[in-house]
């Protein structure tokens, strides 16, 4: 409920409940959240493993970061950098996924700043209307292979 609350106040994507309990059922291990001092969540990010399927011999399994959100006044301490650090090692160790993908607003400079400049990812393609309200997404990619150390 405090990863739902978090969401709601920063996102304008809100999820069902059953969408929170099926990833945190799914792949608990690579889903992290921030608490502050009394224990109230300030952050968190939220990640699936998509695993190819069995007529596609090319694809990889890979992490998929679905949502990561820090309340504003918690901003700007590397609390979104370090959640997804923590998601990414998991991803590797746990699943040993070849990379990780998430999709990010086009208008988000500083998400695409955290993304591309602190944590090395890369504009994969460019998704048209992706978000309900019509705007592109950047779909984004970071290769998890040797990335800090992590190797498969």
């Amino acid at each position: 409920m405090g990863m739902q609350a978090c969401n709601l106040q920063n996102l304008p994507e809100n999820y069902a409940l059953r969408f929170w309990l099926y990833h945190l059922m799914t792949w608990p291990q690579i889903s992290f959240v921030a608490e502050d001092a009394k224990g109230q969540i300030v952050g968190y990010v939220l990640a699936k493993i998509e695993h190819p399927s069995e007529d596609d011999k090319e694809a990889h399994v890979h992490g998929h970061v679905n949502s990561i959100s820090v309340l504003r006044s918690y901003r700007r301490l590397g609390l979104a950098n370090k959640l997804m650090l923590l998601a990414q090692e998991a991803m590797t160790s746990i699943y040993h996924a070849e990379y990780c993908s998430l999709h990010v607003r086009r208008s988000n400079r500083a998400a695409i700043g955290l993304y591309r400049d602190s944590l090395g990812f890369e504009v994969a393609k460019v998704e048209k209307g992706y978000y309900g309200d019509g705007e592109d997404a950047f779909s984004m990619r970071l290769n998890l292979q040797n990335k800090n150390g992590f190797i498969n």
